[in-house]
């Protein structure tokens, strides 16, 4: 198992979603990736990518506005 931090702060849509996916084709199953984020739209578009792709999110948190999604590569989107 591996963690991948990425970065997306300042990016506006869809760059965000778009970043996390090519991210996560990278990563196997059991890895887990840690995507930050300030676009107030990546609350609604990467949970809808994770729920298209089958993997997790494990941990949603708000923090001002910073948006911290942390997400496990499941066997069946690997």
């Amino acid at each position: 198992m591996t963690m991948t931090k990425l970065d997306l702060t300042g990016l506006r849509c869809p760059l965000p979603v778009l970043k996390t996916r090519k991210a996560l084709k990278a990563l196997k199953a059991g890895d887990r990736l840690e995507v930050h984020c300030t676009d107030p739209l990546s609350v609604i578009d990467i949970p809808n990518l994770i729920r298209e792709t089958g993997d997790r999110v494990e941990l949603t948190e708000r923090a001002d506005k910073l948006f911290v999604f942390m997400i496990e590569k499941t066997e069946a989107a690997a």
